[in-house]
């Protein structure tokens, strides 16, 4: 990835969008699973930019910067939702209408072709630089119900305090560690279906 060092006070912000936009792009659809959504973040995010461009001090490299004022405009877009739609931990993921155990306590056969959970095997560092691994891991984000997919990026991807992300999405601790775990839960099997086990099966 190229990042451009030069301070933001020698930056033209007409080659913003084509220095930056894709990644940005690529970075809130990632966050936000939707098309619209994303593009609408960051257009935002560039109008902000270009309103408080006069009082950076060009400390960080611009994409870096761009990408802090595009992280408020998720964290935004989750605190709007939130308000729009109550948590309802009713809510099930796709798994949890099915057994996951038979009565003998072996895997039942749902999570994988075989009877439990496969030896992931992977290199952490070749993982993020795959792009086709993040192309599946953003397929199975986007089963996830929103709320679920909410507290999965904030805490995981943006890496936001249990306090943060209670106080964004007015929940409770206790709710967010029970949400965080289900919405784990979900893109582990996830991820055996759709990539683990198709590489190990060679294919």
């Amino acid at each position: 990835m190229h990042v451009n060092a030069a301070p933001l006070a020698s930056s033209d912000p007409e080659r913003w969008v084509d220095d930056h936009g894709d990644y940005l792009y690529r970075y809130a659809l990632m966050r936000l699973r939707n098309p619209e959504t994303a593009e609408e973040a960051v257009q935002e995010t560039f109008v902000a930019a270009l309103q408080a461009r006069k009082g950076f001090a060009g400390q960080s490299s611009e994409r870096t910067w761009l990408v802090g004022i595009l992280k408020h405009k998720i964290i935004d877009h989750f605190r709007r939702v939130s308000k729009q739609r109550p948590l309802d931990l009713v809510e099930t993921l796709p798994y949890e209408s099915e057994p996951l155990f038979r009565d003998s306590g072996e895997w039942v056969d749902h999570w994988t072709d075989d009877n439990g959970p496969i030896e992931w095997g992977a290199n952490q560092h070749q993982l993020f630089e795959n792009d086709e691994f993040w192309s599946v891991f953003d397929d199975c984000l986007k089963e996830l119900p929103p709320r679920v997919a909410a507290v999965f990026v904030l805490r995981e991807m943006e890496e936001m305090s249990t306090e943060e992300i209670c106080k964004v999405l007015e929940i409770t601790p206790t709710n967010l560690w029970v949400i965080l775990h289900r919405a784990r839960m979900q893109l582990r099997r996830s991820l055996e279906v759709k990539w683990f086990r198709r590489k190990k099966d060679g294919k």
